[in-house]
């Protein structure tokens, strides 16, 4: 089976096989998440800011058309150029376009999930177009031929010596020098050259603003303002669900974002663009690709209120230890799989399942994404499309049978009871359990499942 014909169960398996590796990343995310957290805590007015995120958001989806139309009187008033675009295909050929009529041959690119949506890259370089991401993390996955792994993390699932074999074949550095500062100065190096003799740049859109007509872009690295800044060109390139009403509405976002993403109270950059430099040209390309069909589907239309900030990802059990690109889909995670599901059912149906619906990702998310909700949709959905896998078809209606039948599992919990404790450890840690290696096992309810049933039946909590 090729790799890009497995689900997510046997690429997750994959993954776990370099155990040491599956609870570095674990740890490494879980520390992110503990930073979100810190960071919302110091905040009293938390919870009414990701509330009023919503509701803004939520009026701005429902009045999509008018907020885009407005978008692009105002932003043609500043001399941008708008073009739109219905999908990936389109929004490729439109870039390119833009290109060719510049003569331009080399361009360097900031950090956007859309162009990775839209296979953007590999589209330019068969036409003859020398492409440089230059986000950090970007850059490394692509000298390695990888996708990101996370959407704002792009090389979490690396350590710094896969960086440094890489840096070596392609940048020359030092071999077997891991040391991260010698590493990011040597990349810095090999960046600026590619920044200084670019012929365009190109970024994503983090917030495009309605009422002015022009888009704010958040970084730490100040590469999108150099790859924005030095070349006569701008391209930018945005998704329907990136408008925002008005210029006042975008601090009540940017409070929400960095702090959910890495914890910071900010990013280092907020860039704001509202017209191309001097003697210059800009342009803005609108992008579709599926999300009007999200947008008119009462179930799923929330999704297109994220704003990538990857809390979801962070504080997910199940990303945090299967990796990015188990998922198969550009963003992986809960957002990615409810996102992927949405656009392509049979493509994407694990994803929903790649999930403990343990609602995590709903507590963190700034937006209030119903996204444990979402997915347990979702994989009624691949059911009632026939799509399930027929092992697990039979496995869960023998688990729901089960779960109708109180008695069961009141005898089943006794015979685990009594057997479980006698089991040689390494049986059940290894062959039944094997993710609970080094922690205990949990405590048996006190009381049984049927008194259980009862008192959940009789509206006892």
């Amino acid at each position: 089976m090729g790799r890009h014909h497995m689900g997510h169960p046997e690429l997750a398996k994959q993954f776990t096989q370099d155990v040491e590796r599956t609870h570095w990343h674990d740890k490494a995310l879980w520390f992110v998440r503990e930073k979100r957290d810190r960071a919302a805590r110091n905040l009293p007015e938390w919870e009414q800011l990701r509330q009023l995120a919503k509701d803004i958001k939520t009026h701005t989806m429902a009045n999509l058309a008018m907020y885009l139309e407005q978008f692009e009187a105002n932003a043609q008033a500043r001399g941008i150029q708008v073009h739109w675009a219905k999908d990936g295909n389109e929004h490729n050929r439109i870039v390119l376009d833009i290109l060719k009529s510049h003569k331009a041959k080399k361009l360097v690119k900031s950090k956007s999930m859309l162009t990775e949506e839209c296979h953007l890259n590999p589209y330019l370089e068969k036409n003859g177009i020398e492409v440089v991401d230059t986000d950090l993390g970007e850059r490394i996955v692509q000298l390695r031929n990888e996708p990101p792994s996370h959407i704002v993390l792009p090389a979490i699932h690396l350590k710094k010596e896969d960086v440094s074999t890489t840096f070596q074949q392609y940048m020359g550095t030092e071999a077997g020098n891991s040391d991260p500062t010698y590493l990011t100065h040597a990349a810095r190096a090999n960046l600026r050259e590619k920044f200084l003799h670019a012929d365009a740049g190109l970024t994503g859109v983090n917030f495009g603003i309605s009422d002015t007509g022009g888009f704010v872009v958040c970084t730490n690295e100040g590469n999108a303002d150099l790859g924005a800044g030095l070349p006569k060109l701008h391209i930018a390139s945005m998704g329907i669900e990136k408008i925002i009403p008005r210029a006042k509405d975008l601090a009540v976002f940017t409070r929400l974002l960095a702090r959910s993403a890495t914890g910071q109270p900010i990013t280092s950059y907020t860039s704001h663009f509202h017209g191309p430099v001097e003697g210059g040209e800009m342009h803005i390309v609108i992008v579709d690709n599926g999300r009007s069909a999200i947008l008119g589907n009462e179930k799923y239309k929330e999704s297109l209120n994220c704003i990538r900030c990857g809390a979801c990802l962070n504080t997910c059990p199940v990303y945090r230890r299967s990796g990015g690109h188990s998922y198969q889909y550009t963003i992986p995670g809960p957002i990615g799989s409810s996102l992927g599901a949405s656009k392509d059912l049979e493509s994407n149906k694990t994803l929903p399942f790649a999930c403990s619906l343990c609602a995590s990702c709903t507590n963190v998310c700034p937006m209030k994404i119903d996204l444990h909700n979402q997915l347990y949709y979702h994989r009624q959905d691949v059911v009632n499309a026939g799509l399930l896998d027929k092992k697990k078809e039979v496995a869960l209606g023998l688990v729901a049978w089960v779960f109708k039948h109180p008695f069961l599992l009141d005898i089943s919990g006794k015979m685990a009871r009594k057997i479980v404790p006698h089991l040689p450890r390494s049986l059940v840690y290894s062959k039944l359990n094997e993710w609970g290696e080094h922690r205990e096992l949990p405590d048996f309810p006190r009381k049984s499942f049927k008194e259980l049933y009862k008192e959940r039946k009789g509206g006892k909590s």
